[in-house]
């Protein structure tokens, strides 16, 4: 008994498969690889295919890699298959990454639909909703961290240019380049790489909007 699904983020490419076996009235899954887009489809597959003698449900997590918020979506599959069924259901075995999320989200990390913390209390949507937002708000900073980090060598070229051409402080070079931008209402790193493009002998595709704010900026903080 196997289900899998393939995620689309890039360069992740654990997908994530649930294995199982059926021992009398007990069934034992271990989900293997990642909680993301689709896992809750892959597990709600799995559960439709346990036979009707089924009693109870163990889920194994130990396997289990990574987890965002689709991860809640997946226990929400679990809680609702073991309300309608009216058998117990466990998820057990956490580990790292996938334990972090579910203490973010205010889940026992031991067993989120049993656990103390939960009190077996349903997983409604509107929960699932209000704890997925919240994990939404880190996740939108966390990749607002990895553009600054992508872009940061484009402004650190575009200060040294600065600093060699007009003999000026780093703090001069920034205030510089943050004036353009804010002047012509430009992304910090276009303008930087306006700045950079210049220097390097290319023609830099700016517009005249973004040319006048530097002239502006340097002659305002350099001259």
């Amino acid at each position: 008994m196997s289900s899998a699904t393939h995620t689309s983020l890039a360069g992740r490419l654990d997908a994530l498969t649930v294995d199982g076996r059926v021992d009398g009235d007990r069934a034992v899954l271990v989900p293997r690889g990642e909680l993301v887009h689709g896992c809750a489809q892959v597990l709600a597959r799995t559960l439709a295919g346990l036979p009707d003698t089924v009693r109870r449900v163990d889920l194994d997590m130990r396997e289990v890699s990574f987890m965002d918020t689709a991860g809640l979506q997946f226990l929400e599959a679990l809680d609702t298959y073991g309300r309608r069924r009216r058998v117990p259901v466990t998820a057990t075995g956490w580990n790292d990454q996938p334990r972090r999320v579910l203490e973010m989200a205010g889940l026992d990390s031991g067993d989120p639909l049993n656990g103390p913390a939960t009190r077996r209390e349903p997983v409604p949507s509107v929960v699932v909703l209000e704890r997925t937002q919240q994990l939404d708000l880190l996740r939108t900073e966390v990749e607002q961290l990895r553009r600054a980090i992508v872009s940061r060598p484009v402004i650190d070229q575009a200060r040294g240019v600065l600093m060699a051409t007009h003999a000026c402080s780093p703090d001069q070079a920034w205030d510089v380049l943050r004036e353009a931008s804010q002047l012509s209402n430009t992304k910090l790193r276009t303008v930087a790489a306006v700045v950079t493009a210049g220097a390097g002998g290319e023609e830099p595709h700016a517009s005249p909007a973004v040319r006048r704010a530097l002239r502006t900026a340097i002659d305002r903080y350099l001259n």
